[in-house]
């Protein structure tokens, strides 16, 4: 078992900056692979970055892509999510989720994590 728990979410301007972090305890965390998916209002949640096990190669959905960075730290057990440039689009729940491999690649569809945290809101106002 892994549990995660999101944080720094919160209300920022379009044109503004947060970062996620997602700090994982219970197992080795150099063992998952991490990835961050959110979830706005009436869709369906989808996939933002993911970043393999020693963070070596990373992913991203077109939608993000030169805005937000993905990064990870294997010595605290945490992975964050750099995101500027937000935009209203940007706004809904952004949940951190692993999958447990000893592969080195990322992983961009929520069947294949293992565990998920409960998620942190991130509203962006005009």
């Amino acid at each position: 078992q892994v549990q995660l728990v999101e944080s720094g979410g919160g209300l920022v301007q379009a044109g503004g900056s947060l970062r996620l972090s997602c700090a994982a305890s219970g197992r080795t965390f150099s063992s998952f692979t991490m990835g961050w998916f959110r979830q706005a209002p009436g869709k369906e949640r989808e996939f933002v970055a993911a970043i393999n096990w020693n963070g070596d190669s990373t992913g991203y959905s077109d939608s993000v892509k030169g805005r937000f960075t993905i990064s990870r730290d294997n010595a605290k057990n945490t992975v964050n999510l750099q995101m500027n440039s937000l935009k209203l689009e940007d706004t809904a729940v952004y949940y951190c989720a692993a999958k447990h491999t000893y592969g080195s690649s990322w992983y961009r569809r929520r069947s294949d994590y293992d565990y998920w945290g409960q998620g942190t809101q991130v509203t962006v106002s005009s």
